[in-house]
């Protein structure tokens, strides 16, 4: 087998684990149990999985309880002894320990800093460096990310149906087009992107108001409309039917976080919950071919 072939059966077995883990998470995440997952000795996983994403499974691990504990704060009324208990912490001692160690502050006071209408426009204040002193800017900055939104969105409440998509894994916001160059090598000689219902798109298992740029997890896929066969890093995903706020945008590349953070700030300001699906987006054209180098591109938050 050559070096490409093994490096691609690596990826397609922690993709396993990824999914693996994100259910799981109350669980016995041990690298005993978990590369049983992959069908690796516990010594052989721990090295390809640490070569894949950059961090021992240990870490990965913990990160992820932390920073899936951390959204469920700001978005959910629940407490941090429930919060512990779905998240495999022994008690609310080890996960305020645990949090703290992550954050820097604990549970309670992470909650208060982030109330849940300016959790986003916090993160974009630390994200660009920008200092924001007080609330009367930290409103103008609301009331100016809403007056965008009405100029450049189009929002809608809509029941989507279940998607087939053909995927591929990519973690961090680097390197990303070599993940579309994949499915699109891989969907080309199949005839799948002849079919113009067979659009591209991403969907994000980590959330950036969390989750550092370099370690969000991402699926880039392709709705398949016709049956499929995968190989290689190509796996099958299903994003399930349910209600969802979209977002039609005609954007550049990097008006994509303000598109994000300004419909999060919709959902909010208009009484609406997140649900437990992963936002997505789904692309309309080739943003090369248009005219302004934009984007047609519909962003779905998955609500309750």
């Amino acid at each position: 087998m050559t070096d490409n072939k093994i490096q691609t059966d690596y990826r397609t077995r922690v993709h396993r684990v990824f999914e693996f883990i994100d259910e799981n998470l109350a669980s016995d995440l041990s690298l005993k149990a978990v590369s049983e997952v992959a069908f690796f000795s516990p010594f052989h996983f721990h090295r390809i999985f640490k070569f894949v994403t950059g961090e021992t499974l240990n870490q990965y691990v913990s990160r992820q309880r932390i920073e899936k504990s951390a959204l469920d704060l700001l978005h959910k009324s629940v407490t941090t002894t429930e919060i512990a208990h779905n998240y495999g912490f022994s008690d609310n001692s080890s996960f305020s320990r645990a949090f703290k160690k992550f954050f820097g502050v604990s549970p309670t006071e992470f909650k208060k800093q982030n109330p849940n209408k300016h959790s986003k426009i916090r993160q974009l204040k630390s994200k660009n460096g920008q200092v924001y002193p007080d609330y009367e800017k930290y409103l103008c900055i609301i009331d100016n990310l809403k007056k965008w939104i009405e100029m450049n969105a189009k929002i809608e409440i809509k029941e989507t149906s279940e998607l087939n998509l053909a995927g591929v894994t990519h973690v961090g916001v680097n390197g990303i087009e070599s993940a579309f160059e994949k499915l699109t090598k891989w969907a080309t000689p199949k005839g799948l992107l002849k079919n113009p219902e067979n659009k591209m798109g991403r969907v994000f298992y980590d959330s950036f108001k969390v989750t550092a740029p370099n370690k969000v997890r991402m699926g880039i896929f392709l709705i398949a409309h016709e049956p499929f066969e995968t190989e290689g890093e190509i796996h099958k995903l299903t994003i399930d039917k349910g209600k969802c706020i979209v977002g039609r945008f005609e954007i550049t590349p990097d008006e994509f976080e303000k598109s994000w953070t300004g419909l999060f700030l919709w959902m909010n300001e208009h009484g609406y919950k997140k649900s437990i699906e992963n936002p997505f987006e789904i692309y309309h054209n080739d943003f090369r071919e248009h005219p302004e180098h934009k984007f047609v591109v519909d962003l779905y938050i998955p609500i309750e």
